[in-house]
């Protein structure tokens, strides 16, 4: 009997010294310091991450106390990926209570080679954007694909701005060596913008640039499916803009961008190109032996520097 006495008051100790330090850690870090500071929530992270940036930053006192709060308002899968207005001030509850409501920017991610159609969609679903306004301002190709933390209040006007002058950043940094090509940047991007939607892997990418520039200088037609794809559009019944399976008619479709009819680049970037496919037109090698390039079903590339060779590759790995 003395030790289930003894047990019970260890026991009542124990949740009494439990509920104070669930109380005091749920207290604000300083009641009194209204000044605030940005945290930031990137995409993907952990609760265990954002709890020790939380204390690391000096805006909660105790993590299990804080990981406590999160589970018993479910808020795990609610917490936002963003930035946040935070204060030492706020106690645990209105800091959880912020990290699901108060972001003042938005992540979004813009992954390489999608129109500028594609991308509006994105921005769309992210912000009271219009598509068509979207779309009527945005400069293909200049839209650089990356992960952006973008003010949620932003229109397109600034959203464009902000992908626009994150190409220029990446772009400023090949100048010297795409002189050597004697190109336009516009001619340079639409290069680019054909080979990220052409060669998938990396190591083919300079290969595929260096045929495509000698197609160009030798006035041959570039004959690049990709270019007639963007010529034909929006495919409603596969609800994509990228048609899968080209018909004899889609190559001769009436476009400045039918590169089966017309020699030499199309007008303009037929997508947004990222920066391996820009580095690849910087390091171009014209003097390579192919002039053929044809992918396979798996997407493997295969190079011919004959016509005969090509066809066979053809015969080989498409039939």
């Amino acid at each position: 009997m003395k030790r289930l006495i003894i047990l019970i008051f260890v026991l009542a100790v124990c949740a009494i010294l439990g509920v104070l330090i669930y109380k005091e850690g749920a207290l604000a870090v300083d009641k009194d310091n209204k000044s605030t500071k940005i945290f930031v929530i990137k995409p993907g992270q952990s609760l265990d991450k954002i709890t020790n940036n939380l204390a690391s930053e000096q805006l909660i006192r105790n993590k299990i106390v804080f990981n406590i709060v999160v589970r018993q308002q479910k808020a795990e899968k609610k917490i936002q990926a963003g930035d946040f207005r935070l204060s030492p001030s706020m106690n645990v509850f209105e800091i959880v209570k912020e990290l699901q409501h108060g972001t003042l920017d938005v992540w979004i991610t813009v992954v390489e080679g999608l129109r500028k159609e594609e991308i509006a969609q994105i921005i769309s679903q992210k912000f009271n954007i219009s598509e068509v306004d979207f779309i009527k301002k945005a400069q293909e190709g200049y839209l650089f694909p990356d992960t952006y933390l973008i003010p949620n209040q932003s229109n397109s006007d600034l959203i464009i701005k902000i992908m626009k002058d994150n190409f220029q950043k990446k772009y400023i940094t090949l100048k010297d060596k795409i002189k050597k090509l004697k190109l336009t940047e516009n001619q340079v991007v639409t290069l680019a913008s054909l080979i990220e939607r052409e060669a998938k892997d990396l190591q083919d990418r300079p290969i595929v640039a260096g045929i495509i520039l000698k197609r160009i200088r030798e006035d041959w037609p570039l004959q690049i499916d990709a270019s007639i794809q963007y010529a034909v559009g929006y495919q409603p019944d596969e609800k994509t803009w990228w048609k899968k399976s080209l018909t004899a008619e889609d190559l001769n479709v009436n476009s400045p961008y039918n590169v089966y009819k017309n020699t030499g680049l199309p007008p303009g970037p037929i997508c947004n190109p990222g920066l391996s496919s820009l580095e690849a037109v910087a390091n171009a090698d014209e003097n390579t032996p192919y002039w053929y390039y044809m992918s396979d079903k798996s997407g493997k590339m295969h190079y011919g520097k004959t016509l005969e060779q090509h066809n066979e590759n053809i015969g080989k790995f498409l039939q």
